[in-house]
This record gives structure tokens, C-alpha cells and sequence, in this order.
């Protein structure tokens, strides 16, 4: 099982120019993965940014969105950012996307929280159209530099609109930030998808936790803080941060029993010096 570390774009007020710093100490310790996590209405770094300011910080380590919000965005604009970012990385984006919940990150008019899941799938073909080269509605002219690819995609959320979503048009799913006992339902939902969907071989399966190692409280204080609008599930996720050895550890053992292809970490703080403790304990 691979481990990767969040970049903390997150934070409430988070430094800015720590991302790129960020996201070259984490290839030099050895993370196979660097991941955002992403909102609108919220006093941070907007994760197409993160992105690509980690792309051109680093050569080796692979990026991914864990979740972007895909329906806050116009389906052609989102396509051509990814295989933006995907491009000058040397094809090491995977986009990980997910319908949103929180009403206030729909600031694009048109594009409301109303029948997001419709325009989800409608946007999924645009997706797969542009990144093969066809021409933007409306023009003679792609959007995308010739020779790219059709850039890897997750799903996260447990409904099965969003199971079936993966299952028929992605490589894999994306649990929430967890423990490893109630991601577990979440991962069998998203095999018996995917082989529902007749799909060959097994999603990738990929977990998300937080880690607060530094200042345990400052760090617990911002992800409740993130997650201070969605009710119980602000409880499960503050009360799983790590903030010792033995946690980690442990959290790491029981993914891998889980089957997951990979646990990113993801940081409370934007602490430089996180890396290094997160890096002498799970790899």
C-alpha cells in the first residue's frame, strides 16, 4: 500500500507559499502521493492551484484532488485545468471528484446546487471529450495540447448514484477521511460496483486521515473547523485525527488489511516540519 500526504491548502489561512516548499519536502521524504482537498467558499488554497504549484515543485511524486468539487465548476473549464496540470506534471494528476455538499461553494450562476448529480453525468462526457482532443462546442479548436491523455479519475462520496458513477466511469473510489472500520463498507459498496458494472479487475481504492502531530489541539481545532457544516460527520472525522506513532501505525496496518491501494495523510497544520515527523513514523 502506497502513503501519500495531503498538502495543506486546506487550513484555514494557510501561508500560501508553503505549497510549493510543502510538496518538495514531501517527494524528498519519500510520499508516493501529494493530495488536496478542495472548497470555494473557505479562506484557503483552491486546489487546482495546490495542484499545479506542486507539479511545478516537484518531478516524481503523483497528485491527486481528494475531492475536487466537479459540479461548482463549468465541465469544459474543469477538463482543460486538469489536463492542464496534468500536462506539465508528465501525466502524474489523478482528479478525484465528487458532487459537493455545501451550498455556498456554487458561486458559478448556472451552476447550483440544484441537479448536480444530472449535470455530473453530462459533465462526464465532457471530460472524456475534451481530453480526447475533440473540438470545444461552438469552435473549430480542441482545448487541450495535442498528445494528452484521458487523465485517471476517483469518485468519493457513499451514495449509489456516486458508486455508479465510479464503477461506469472511473478508475477507482475514494473513501472519507475515516477510520478504517467504517471506510471498510465503503470500499465492498465500491467492488460490488464495479463488478455490478462488469467491469474487469478491482477499482483502486484509495483512504484519506488526518494527522496532527506538532500541536495536536491547533491541528483538531482546524479540521473541525473545515468540517464545522456537515453534523455528525465533523465528529467522526475530528475525533480520527492522529496525533501520536501508535495511531498511525495502526490506521496504516488496517487499511492494508483493507485492501486499500493507498492512505494519504492529511495535515491539520500547514507546519513544514509535519512532513518529517509524518515520514518517521509510516514509511
Amino acid at each position: 500500500m502506497r502513503i501519500g500526504i495531503g498538502l495543506p491548502n486546506q487550513v484555514r489561512d494557510v501561508h500560501a507559499p508553503v505549497i510549493p516548499a510543502w510538496a518538495r519536502r514531501a517527494e524528498e521524504a519519500g510520499f508516493a502521493t501529494l493530495g488536496t482537498t478542495g472548497r470555494v467558499a473557505y479562506p484557503s488554497v483552491m486546489d487546482t492551484v495546490a495542484l499545479a504549484a506542486a507539479a511545478g515543485a516537484t518531478s516524481t511524486i503523483g497528485l491527486l484532488s481528494q475531492v475536487l468539487l466537479a459540479t461548482t465548476w463549468p465541465g469544459t473549464l474543469l477538463a482543460k485545468e486538469a489536463a492542464s496540470i496534468d500536462g506539465v506534471s508528465g501525466g502524474r494528476l489523478t482528479l478525484g471528484i465528487g458532487v459537493g455538499i455545501r451550498e455556498d461553494d456554487f458561486v458559478v450562476p448556472g451552476h447550483g446546487p440544484r441537479d448536480r448529480g444530472a449535470r455530473m453525468d453530462r459533465d462526464l462526457a465532457t471530460y472524456r471529450s475534451i481530453w480526447a482532443g475533440e473540438p470545444v462546442p461552438g469552435s473549430p479548436n480542441p482545448a487541450v495540447p495535442a498528445g494528452g491523455r484521458q487523465v485517471p479519475l476517483l469518485f468519493g462520496a457513499a451514495t449509489p448514484a456516486a458508486y455508479r458513477r465510479m464503477a461506469e466511469s472511473s478508475d477507482g473510489y475514494i473513501a472519507g477521511s475515516v477510520p478504517a472500520a467504517l471506510a471498510s463498507g465503503a470500499f465492498d459498496a465500491a467492488r460490488a460496483a464495479w463488478q455490478a458494472a462488469g467491469r474487469p479487475g478491482q477499482p483502486r481504492l484509495v483512504g484519506l486521515n488526518y494527522f496532527a502531530l506538532g500541536d495536536p489541539d491547533r491541528g483538531r481545532a482546524n479540521i473541525a473547523d473545515y468540517y464545522a457544516a456537515t453534523g455528525e460527520f465533523q465528529d467522526i472525522v475530528v475525533g480520527n485525527v492522529h496525533t501520536d506513532a501508535e495511531s498511525l501505525r495502526d490506521a496504516v496496518k488496517q487499511f492494508e488489511a483493507l485492501g486499500a491501494d493507498e492512505l494519504i495523510l492529511g495535515p491539520g497544520t500547514d507546519d513544514l516540519d509535519e512532513i518529517s515527523r509524518l515520514a518517521d513514523i509510516v514509511l
